[in-house]
């Protein structure tokens, strides 16, 4: 489906699947399924759906839809998704097969036990079979699936079938997105009423940051997700504006700098990344350097006003496996000197004008990519930059669009990226999309991609391979005492080896408007994970 259309947020509306993570205690939930059973053996799962599901159209939501969804849409080796990678099991990346028992039950079988099995099916969306499956078997004069391009901001919203606890009403491109409630949604509350309650929901498409703190403060937003930067404004706005600003601790994603660390060449042998920048790049004390050379507690008070943590794992301070440097993970203060010696030792040189230069007397100068559309994001790219300078290196910023900045990142025509990952569940297999040497989102090392030209000469460090080998057995195993072993070692090898350098992690802050009741909010799931529980007050 056309993904400019259908953003994680849009599904949230609009779709639901066999399980999902509740908002408060991460524990899993049936949704579309009633129940589920493991075998003994832990090779099998089974679902067994609610009765009487429907589809927004009236029609039946049957095991038939999700034998579609997973084999001609998320296991489809024509369609590209990221949802491959986190299905896929082992060693060998095997995928699970499935096997329709009657209407109501789906048996899924892998060729090993595998921990994140359970919560990685439940929680993708169910899609129907009966609109979209000539989709996925059509192509277009291309030769692509039909599929890819169904659905796209082109169609009329209200043909937009769904199961989740609203339907698309109208879609006014780049300004805003109507939803009404879904009259087969099967919720209902413990007095039969039927949810959700809202009947209708405007979401505003506002680009800019500043754009959207106006338009809440206007009133034209009941909801809006609170910046470093406006926290103090809104905090002193709270009572007149009638909200509340929500604080569930650190965000659970990770923001950070990368390097291209791509030694490979396109179809017609042209290396991605510069040869000389590569080899800076690739020299572990370099990115040690870049390290301890940014100061992030300055960024931490400067730009985030104080309000977050410094962040030293991939994983978030409120992941169950996640490694402090307190018990083993490895942490870079700011030290500028050491940063200096590190250089020195690997080769590089300071002129009498403190330029910093490899040994080879190339000066060490790099692009430095951001999206625009972030304040916080620009102004840290601004502060490295600023940081490096004392280094004696030459960092030229780039600020682009978002959409321009994925299709650099696509094409693996960067070096050097200000990022942010967004907080992808409590177990840590959900970011093996990331880490995986095949992963679909390996951004600093990205290998062959289906249908894209071939490439040349990709290599894959010793590291990278290790930390495959510890996601493949973190997922073999089922007592999460033994799994957090494995992910231990690969939050130590990601902290040694550096492919991401870690920044600030901000607080996850909402403001709320006072009038939206049976608010819970939480870190994994906003204000609004509970949507079919949420009133308005007149």
């Amino acid at each position: 489906m056309n993904n400019s259309l259908f953003s994680l947020f849009v599904y949230g509306y609009l779709y639901e699947g066999l399980l999902r993570e509740n908002g408060l205690t991460r524990e899993l939930e049936p949704v579309l399924a009633k129940s589920w059973k493991i075998s003994d053996d832990k090779l099998r799962l089974e679902f067994t759906l609610r009765e009487g599901l429907k589809w927004s159209d009236g029609q039946p939501l049957t095991a038939d839809d999700v034998m579609f969804s997973f084999q001609e849409v998320y296991l489809n080796p024509k369609i590209p998704t990221p949802v491959k990678d986190i299905l896929q099991v082992g060693d060998s990346g095997a995928l699970p097969m499935l096997r329709q028992i009657d209407q109501q039950r789906i048996e899924f079988k892998v060729p090993e036990p595998f921990a994140p099995f359970l919560r990685n099916v439940g929680g993708l969306p169910i899609l129907p079979a009966h609109i979209l499956r000539d989709s996925t078997q059509q192509q277009d004069s291309k030769g692509n699936l039909k599929y890819l391009s169904t659905w796209g901001t082109d169609t009329d919203p209200q043909k937009i079938i769904a199961n989740g606890p609203y339907v698309m009403e109208s879609y006014t491109s780049g300004q805003r997105l109507i939803f009404r409630r879904n009259p087969y949604y099967w919720r209902k509350d413990a007095a039969g009423k039927p949810q959700p309650y809202v009947e209708r929901i405007v979401t505003q498409i506002i680009g800019s940051d500043d754009g959207q703190l106006l338009s809440f403060r206007s009133g034209d937003l009941d909801e809006f997700w609170v910046k470093p930067e406006s926290f103090q404004l809104m905090k002193q706005e709270e009572k007149r504006g009638k909200y509340q600003i929500y604080n569930a601790g650190p965000e659970t994603g990770s923001r950070f700098i990368t390097f291209n660390l791509n030694q490979a060449k396109n179809d017609k042998g042209q290396p991605f990344v510069d040869p000389i920048h590569s080899r800076w790049f690739n020299n572990l004390a370099f990115r040690q350097a870049v390290a301890h050379g940014i100061d992030r507690e300055r960024m931490k008070t400067s730009i985030y006003q104080g309000i977050g943590d410094l962040q030293d794992s991939p994983l978030d301070s409120k992941n169950p496996f996640y490694l402090s440097p307190e018990k083993g993970g490895k942490a870079y203060d700011y030290d500028p000197a050491l940063s200096r010696k590190l250089l020195k030792d690997a080769g590089f040189q300071t002129n009498a004008k403190g330029e910093l230069s490899d040994q080879w007397g190339n000066r060490v100068q790099f692009v430095l990519l951001v999206k625009s559309e972030e304040k916080s994001r620009v102004s840290a790219a601004a502060q490295v930059q600023q940081d490096l300078t004392q280094l004696g290196m030459k960092v030229d910023l780039q600020i682009l669009a978002f959409n321009s900045v994925l299709k650099k990142l696509m094409s693996r025509n960067w070096e050097c990226y200000v990022g942010a990952f967004g907080g992808g569940g409590a177990d840590p297999h959900s970011a093996s999309n990331i880490w995986r040497v095949s992963g679909s989102s390996h951004q600093f090392n990205q290998g062959p991609q289906p249908g894209e030209p071939p490439i040349r000469g990709w290599k894959v460090s010793e590291w990278e391979q290790d930390i495959d080998r510890l996601f493949a057995a973190g997922a073999r195993e089922l007592d999460d005492r033994k799994r957090a072993v494995f992910y231990h070692q690969y939050q130590q090898i990601a902290q040694e080896q550096l492919p991401f350098i870690h920044l600030v992690n901000p607080l996850s802050l909402d403001a709320v408007r006072d009038r939206i009741q049976n608010v819970k909010f939480s870190p994994s799931g906003g204000a609004f994970w509970n949507l079919y529980e949420l009133k308005v007050a007149n």
